[in-house]
This record gives C-alpha cells, sequence and structure tokens, in this order.
C-alpha cells in the first residue's frame, strides 16, 4: 500500500476505535450504574489480562520476550494508574452522565503537553502555553466552578484526565527502553491483579441479561485496543491523533439518545475550545517533530 492508502486506512481505524470505545463507554455506565465499579472493571480487565497473554504468546519470543523489563516498577506502576483511572472515568459516567464526564476527560492531551516538561525535560514553547491556557478556559466553562449549581462530582472526569495523561507519559518514559509490546503485556497484567485485590471484595450476583452487557463490554474492550493497535502500524500518531477527537462526538450522540441526557450550550463551547487547543497542540508537535 502506499503512503496515502496508509494514512487512510489509519483515519479509519482510529474512527472505528473511537466507535467502540463510545460504546464501551455507555455499557460500563449501565453495568456500574446497576452493579459496583470495581467490579465491573475487575472482570473487564481480566478479559484484557487474557487477550494481551494470547497476544504476547503469538508474538516472536512468546511470553518470556513480552514480560521481559529493566523498569518492572514503573510498567507495574502504569498498570496500577490506568486501573485506577478507568474507575475514576467509569464512576464519573454514573454520576455525571457520558457527555459531561467526556467534554471535560478530552483535556487529556493538553495536560500531557503541560507535564511533558516536568516529567520527561521536553520543551513546552510559549504557543502551546497559549493553547493549553486556552484549553483550561474551556474545561472551566464546561465545569462551571463559580455557579452555584456547580456539581462537585465534576471534579472526577478532571481528576481522569489528569491520571490517564501521566499514564501517557510514563508510557512514553517507559518506550525509552522497552518494546510497545512490553508495555502492552504489563498494562493488562498489572492492572488486571490490581482490579482483582479490590474488585473480589465487591463482588455482587450478576442478572443473566446483564452478562450479556458484560461480555460485550469485555469484547469491545479488547476490539478497541486491536483497532489502535493497527492503526497506529498503519499510520503515524501525528496522523491519526485528531481523529481521535470522534469519541466525543459518538459519545454525546449515544448519551442522548439512549440515556436521555441534554447537551448544555456550556458544554458545546467548553468542548469546542479544547478540542481546537487539543488540535493546535497536536500540530505544534507534529511541526516540530
Amino acid at each position: 500500500m502506499t503512503q496515502q492508502n496508509n494514512a487512510r486506512a489509519g483515519i479509519a481505524l482510529m474512527i472505528a476505535a473511537t466507535i467502540v470505545f463510545a460504546l464501551q463507554d455507555g455499557i460500563s455506565r449501565h453495568l456500574a450504574g446497576t452493579y459496583n465499579t470495581y467490579m465491573v472493571v475487575m472482570i473487564r480487565y481480566w478479559f484484557f489480562a487474557a487477550f494481551v497473554i494470547a497476544l504476547a504468546g503469538r508474538a516472536p519470543g512468546g511470553l518470556k520476550a513480552a514480560s521481559q523489563t529493566s523498569q518492572l516498577g514503573l510498567q507495574v506502576f502504569r498498570g496500577i494508574l490506568l486501573a485506577a483511572e478507568i474507575c475514576v472515568a467509569v464512576f464519573a459516567f454514573t454520576v455525571l452522565g457520558l457527555i459531561d464526564s467526556m467534554a471535560v476527560f478530552i483535556c487529556y492531551p493538553l495536560l500531557v503537553a503541560a507535564l511533558s516538561g516536568p516529567v520527561l525535560g521536553e520543551s513546552v514553547g510559549w504557543r502551546r502555553w497559549t493553547a493549553i491556557g486556552v484549553g483550561c478556559i474551556g474545561v472551566l466553562i464546561i465545569l462551571q466552578p463559580g455557579k452555584g449549581v456547580f456539581n462537585p462530582w465534576a471534579v472526577l472526569p478532571l481528576m481522569s484526565a489528569l491520571m490517564f495523561a501521566v499514564y501517557g507519559l510514563l508510557t512514553r518514559y517507559a518506550a525509552r527502553k522497552d518494546s510497545s509490546a512490553t508495555s502492552f503485556f504489563w498494562t493488562g497484567i498489572a492492572g488486571s491483579v490490581t482490579m482483582t485485590l479490590v474488585g473480589m471484595w465487591f463482588w455482587e450476583p450478576m442478572a443473566q441479561a446483564d452478562w450479556a452487557w458484560m461480555a460485550l463490554l469485555c469484547i469491545s474492550g479488547v476490539s478497541g485496543h486491536w483497532l489502535l493497535i493497527k492503526c497506529y502500524e498503519m499510520s503515524e500518531a501525528s496522523t491519526v491523533q485528531p481523529f481521535a477527537y470522534f469519541h466525543l462526538v459518538w459519545t454525546a450522540i449515544l448519551g442522548i439518545s439512549v440515556f436521555g441526557e441534554a447537551l448544555r450550550p456550556e458544554v458545546v463551547l467548553g468542548a469546542a475550545l479544547v478540542v481546537s487547543a487539543g488540535l493546535f497542540t497536536l500540530w505544534r508537535e507534529r511541526r516540530q517533530g
């Protein structure tokens, strides 16, 4: 395939991944609204761990090659951090809804840019700092901290975005010594062990119909990761990353049509500022790269 065809295929795979992840968010909200969040995330991680083990087993060198790392502590911490972030995000879906949660969460690329200096020692120029400031204004518009109707739970998606940003930076730091296959392996294993130790204390009987939803949640999670892997194999991250914002569009459609959520004007305005700032940041990174 030509480079142009690869780029088109990568974009198509990224859009497909955002659709799958939006469905995953909706199913997570449904299940976590009925059952304990820790249990839902734990079962999801069991399936995820089985997926990474199967993937590593089929790769050259097998499980031994995938698990070999000189920075085990860092890899384990990454896995624990992502598991905790997913718990916070899923709980936010249940108390705030999909639209408001995702509108705030999409600021994470800006947090990555802001933290890349102190964490990775990368240079962040005034243009990107300006974009980060614009994104922060967008988040404040969404959260409305000065209004009497401010919901204190609104800090949850912001916390989730910060945790995911730190996870992304640690992944980039780990990539200096470990392959993506190794990082992916330890993400699944460390997260699964952590969630089992936590979630087993919150086990609840699940209705037979909801087990079908749980199976679909597990399949969607694995499918989404598989689509992302293929996406980054086909095209450069800088080419496909802007299309990751389609996740917000699908989530909004799902929140309105299935869960009866309202799309507030301030959420639209704030999200537009956050997305614009994020796209500018990606453009600057690509140009400098």
